[in-house]
């Protein structure tokens, strides 16, 4: 399934810069930043039960915002995109 994961946290403190990294790099791990605080990724179901659950043990729930989406597919015919950020097919090989 395709989802679309959103995010503010709280950055004031030391602790809070430190959550907002901790929160991308587990997005990182599972899809491709669209945005600077939005994440584009394709999970299983088990997959996206565990990036739920790092997720919230990341956040402070107090001060901080996290949003998830499950988008409909196929997803190139309901998404549009204007502007500087290319789309990439997350289907396609990852080459580095």
């Amino acid at each position: 399934m395709e989802i679309l994961i959103t995010y503010d946290v709280a950055t004031e403190s030391a602790e809070g810069r430190r959550r907002l990294r901790r929160v991308a790099k587990a997005c990182e791990a599972y899809g491709q930043r669209v945005q600077r605080s939005v994440f584009e990724c394709v999970v299983s179901e088990m997959d996206l039960e565990k990036l739920k659950h790092r997720l919230v043990q990341e956040i402070d729930t107090s001060e901080d915002s996290l949003r998830i989406y499950r988008l409909r597919e196929p997803r190139q015919r309901f998404v549009q995109v204007f502007g500087q950020k290319p789309t990439f097919d997350l289907d396609e090989p990852l080459v580095l």
